[in-house]
């Protein structure tokens, strides 16, 4: 058995908890996600740590809630923008850039999001290429949004296309991933691949559109499953699958209204610190290790992807910073470990909303709003049933967690400072890495399915 698995995180965009037939959806067609599930690990009380994008993504790649790296809040905004002169700092360590450290050939092709200028790319955060869209899909040229600057599709550092058709994003993405595969199949790598499904607007290939039974989003959810089959079929012809750990998940919840999404049978949706928003699907194979067929019920998040994946590399964590992750391992491994934590902080921007302690969450407030809701999780995983009045050693106990990490990382709504935070990175002279050039021959000038007026992410 190799010391030095092969690694493939597939991180989906606004896929809901219940929107994969293994996690009880009857309306979108998941076999080869199912088949995932059914030979390797399903995890029912996965977390992200914010519930959008640039925060939570920015988590998974460092171990830390988003306010510890200054990832709370970008000029006011919930995500960055095309041209912000923010993003990751240089001074943060990345799984990627673990990985290197064990010789590991890293890759990330899809969606970043944790900054678009030079300094802030992947290529600067321990991978060794990039191919993708920088940041969300409907950042581009469109109907609802015409004086945005055109949607960059990058190679490395380099715009090769503005404006590219959409429908073709995760063939082109897969074939990406097909590749590397083949050129790297006889050492360790780390291919992360960021799909820009589902998040809208959805444009989908015909052949999905016409067998979904729900509608674009369906057609989208089945076009990842489809590349989830391709993937796994080029590892099997290869013979490097089991010893290839494939971790899939999402960023966040999805939208849910009206789309055709689902985060059933939690309650909200993204941007919201219900579970609905951050409690995802996040399912584990790798044949040498993980018993097939196996589930966890517990309490996980994406930044133990971190510190688990340095352990697993045998790779020292970074002794001169705080990481909020915890080695999952044995977890992963085996059937009847005991998790290294139970404790989960719901953060939204800056604000801390929500704390988790093993079954009971405890809810401070919604957007501004204070509130006290108690729940049990195990019970109630609708959050329904508010239990604050029943319980109040209970609550008790919660709030004193929750204002041990005010103190360590901070919490706008109560106005206090965290004392172990870090500075996002920053730049001189930010501008968007593409701009709109009157007369050129795009491929699509203007995409024409307009999106929600919500915020992106």
């Amino acid at each position: 058995m190799s010391d030095h698995p092969n690694i493939i995180l597939i991180n989906c965009d606004d896929l809901g908890y219940g929107d994969l037939g293994c996690y009880g959806s009857a309306r979108n067609h998941t076999p080869h996600i199912d088949r995932l599930a059914a030979e390797g690990k399903r995890f029912t009380d996965f977390y992200m740590a914010s519930p959008v994008c640039s925060p939570s993504r920015a988590a998974m790649m460092t171990g830390c809630y988003p306010p510890r790296i200054g990832f709370g809040s970008f000029h006011g905004e919930v995500v960055l923008f095309p041209g912000d002169n923010i993003g990751l700092s240089d001074r943060e360590a990345t799984v990627a850039s673990q990985l290197k450290k064990a010789g590991y050939v890293t890759k990330i092709i899809g969606k970043w999001h944790c900054g678009d200028q030079p300094e802030f790319l992947p290529t600067r955060h321990g991978f060794d290429a990039y191919f993708g869209i920088p940041y969300s899909n409907d950042m581009g040229r469109q109907s609802d949004r015409p004086n945005r600057p055109p949607l960059p599709l990058l190679r490395n550092e380099t715009v090769i296309q503005a404006q590219p058709d959409q429908r073709g994003i995760t063939e082109r993405y897969t074939d990406e991933a097909l590749q590397f595969l083949e050129k790297n199949q006889s050492r360790p790598f780390f291919l992360y691949l960021a799909h820009m499904y589902v998040h809208v607007p959805l444009f989908v290939p015909k052949q999905f559109l016409e067998s979904s039974r729900n509608g674009a989003y369906g057609g989208a959810v089945e076009c990842i499953d489809w590349s989830l089959g391709v993937l796994m079929d080029r590892l099997k012809a290869l013979g490097i699958d089991e010893n290839t750990l494939v971790i899939f998940t999402s960023d966040n919840g999805s939208r849910a209204q009206g789309e055709g999404g689902s985060n059933d049978p939690c309650r909200g949706t993204k941007q919201e610190t219900w579970e609905g928003g951050q409690r995802v699907p996040c399912i584990m194979r790798w044949p040498e290790k993980i018993s097939p067929g196996t589930q966890s019920d517990a309490v996980v998040s994406a930044m133990d992807f971190f510190p688990t994946l340095s352990r697993i590399t045998n790779v020292s964590l970074p002794a001169d910073r705080i990481i909020d992750g915890f080695d999952i391992g044995e977890l992963m491994t085996g059937e009847n470990a005991e998790a290294p934590n139970d404790t989960f902080f719901y953060y939204k921007q800056n604000a801390l909303e929500a704390v988790r302690v093993g079954d009971w969450k405890l809810h401070f407030q919604k957007a501004g709003v204070g509130m006290k809701a108690l729940y049990n999780l195990r019970e109630d995983i609708g959050e329904s049933h508010n239990r604050y009045e029943e319980h109040p050693e209970i609550v008790s106990m919660l709030e004193a967690k929750a204002e041990r990490m005010r103190e360590d990382i901070g919490d706008e709504a109560t106005g206090t400072t965290g004392r172990n935070n870090r500075s996002i990175g920053r730049v001189k002279n930010a501008k968007p890495l593409t701009e709109y050039r009157e007369g050129h021959p795009y491929m699509i000038a203007m995409y024409d399915l307009p999106d929600m007026p919500t915020m992106s992410g």
